[in-house]
């Protein structure tokens, strides 16, 4: 049966370029998901966009004396070169400041407030008297008051995660000029959201199969109770709040960044499919959501977006699973966009392929706890496990049939050890596909790479090059084997590697593209020629690379 799979996606602030962590954090195991649904035959939707309208956004347009117009059009353009690059398949990648986005939002704003889930209260907002206005939360950091992180911001600690409001700081100060901001009383729009803590501790009971981290997070924050909370806040830039008189405030962009999921899958069935109602194919509960980001957005997105949906009156789904990554860090310390210590994704396809990078990061998600890039790793991963044990294994295998069977598929009778081994590849195929429609890409990932090593041995132990001389018979088979091998390690490594699957798809005298297949080995037939293949991955030298690379970030940070 073909299920409707929705993969969405976190929305990146457009205030400046992508770095790795970004990409180990949410964008590539989401591209991993969607291939492997879309080669099984499941109907795939993956969308996301540019946060235009976060305050990141105008902090940076302040930094440069421009507009949060042209701070988010300048990234979101830098977005997309780097998701071309690294082949990340969106069916839709957009903005939070489109028509569409704007009306969805405020369509759900004005139908949650006719069902008195929203009311207006009086808040004290920080208020900055030097600049004569009230300054946004992220404007503002203090201590938390939760774990004690003296680097708090005022709507959320990334330390903890846990979910603030800029008065709950302790010693606030304004990020923009170092001052003690007043908290002076304004009306804005409250969201009940503590009406329903009973109802999202029901729908947790039955999530076991999350991730431990997701899980325990999301049910000790329901413990400890939720609170109402503002969706507006004093901005000039966002989406109107539609009610009169309020021209003068935003909808929080916490609250309205959320709604792209829905407002890109509405998007996309009208601008790309054609089709104003197919989204609903997606919304429905005989649908799957899967929502990929990373761990300071898992309040957000298990409880806060949970609770609007429920709110809701359209009756959309809550989400099947959010499997949130832990952090990436660089070379003993944390990304950091302000610090500029960070590998920008521009700035590796410049000098480096793709697949490369999506092994590398594949090889070590931050699935369960923070995990490290280091440019060494990244080396050695390279030449010792795609060029030494995949690359390799592919290129004696099909070079060996080019120079002693003239590329042809010989006809041959297997025996036990081939049998096993031929098992032992759909076998794979199997674990893995469990491995992935678990959201365990590592494990996934191990599979096919221990895949490869059994071939290594196989190949080593049969000794064609020998055989070829005395019995050609044991060296057809032995050939027939691993092509049947290597035809099941291009689609084990697809989801991670499409670039170089779909160059071996082509090396073993297939047409059109690698997931038309599906999540089988092409059969084998005698007698087809293959054309000559090129290496599937480059050598790199390792001193040089840690060298070049180590010198190019420090002097960038």
């Amino acid at each position: 049966m073909t299920d409707h799979i929705l993969v969405a996606v976190a929305w990146p602030y457009a205030n400046g370029p992508l770095h790795l962590g970004h990409i180990a954090g949410a964008y590539l195991p989401a591209d991993i998901f969607a291939r492997y649904n879309r080669i099984i035959g499941n109907k795939v939707l993956m969308v996301s966009g540019s946060d235009s309208h976060g305050t990141p956004i105008t902090i940076r347009a302040d930094a440069e004396n421009t507009t949060p117009e042209k701070i988010f059009s300048r990234y979101h353009k830098d977005f997309q070169e780097s998701w071309e690059g690294l082949n990340i398949s969106w069916d839709l990648f957009t903005t939070t400041d489109t028509e569409n986005h704007h009306e969805v939002s405020q369509r759900i704003f004005t139908n949650l407030l006719d069902n008195d889930l929203l009311y207006e209260a009086k808040a004290d907002l920080p208020y900055s008297v030097k600049e004569k206005r009230y300054l946004p939360d992220r404007y503002i950091v203090g201590t938390c008051p939760n774990c004690g992180s003296e680097n708090a911001r005022g709507d959320q600690c990334e330390e903890c995660g846990r979910t603030l409001d800029p008065q709950d700081l302790i010693n606030p100060r304004s990020t923009t000029d170092g001052s003690i901001p007043e908290f002076r009383e304004r009306s804005h729009f409250m969201f009940r959201l503590s009406r329903f803590e009973d109802t999202l501790k029901e729908w947790l009971e039955d999530k076991t199969f999350w991730r431990p981290n997701v899980l325990n997070q999301t049910t000790g924050l329901l413990e400890q109770g939720l609170k109402d909370r503002a969706i507006t806040r004093d901005l000039s830039w966002g989406i109107q709040v539609p009610v009169d008189g309020w021209e003068d405030r935003r909808i929080y962009v916490w609250f309205e960044a959320v709604i792209g999921y829905l407002s890109a899958s509405i998007e996309w069935a009208k601008e790309v499919a054609k089709d104003p109602d197919q989204w609903k194919n997606w919304w429905n509960e005989e649908s799957k959501s899967y929502y990929f980001i990373g761990k300071d957005n898992i309040p957000f997105h298990t409880i806060i977006w949970p609770a609007m949906l429920l709110a809701y009156e359209e009756g959309l789904p809550l989400p099947h699973n959010v499997p949130s990554n832990e952090f990436l860090n660089l070379e003993s310390g944390q990304f950091s966009t302000s610090r500029n210590w960070a590998v920008w994704v521009s700035d590796y396809l410049s000098r480096y392929e793709a697949d490369p990078l999506r092994y590398v990061l594949s090889a070590t998600m931050p699935e369960t706890s923070d995990s490290e890039f280091t440019w060494r790793d990244f080396v050695r991963r390279n030449n010792n496990e795609l060029v030494g044990t995949y690359g390799n294994l592919v290129h004696r295998t099909l070079t060996f049939l080019q120079n002693n069977f003239d590329g042809t598929v010989p006809e041959v009778e297997l025996q036990k050890p081939s049998n096993d081994l031929i098992g032992d590849a759909n076998k794979a195929l199997l674990t893995s596909g469990e491995y992935l429609s678990e959201c365990n890409f590592r494990a996934s990932l191990k599979t096919a790479m221990d895949l490869c090593q059994q071939g290594n041995r196989y190949l080593d132990d049969r000794e064609p090059w020998k055989a070829i001389k005395t019995d050609r018979n044991h060296a057809a088979e032995t050939m027939f084997t691993m092509l049947h091998v290597i035809s099941t390690l291009k689609i084990l490594f697809y989801p991670f590697l499409p670039e170089s699957s779909q160059k071996l798809h082509g090396y073993l005298g297939e047409t059109g593209l690698v997931e038309s297949k599906g999540w089988k080995s092409t059969p084998l037939i005698p007698g087809d020629k293959l054309p000559k293949p090129e290496p599937l991955f480059q050598k790199l030298d390792e001193e040089k690379v840690v060298s070049d690379e180590t010198q190019r970030m420090k002097k960038n940070a």
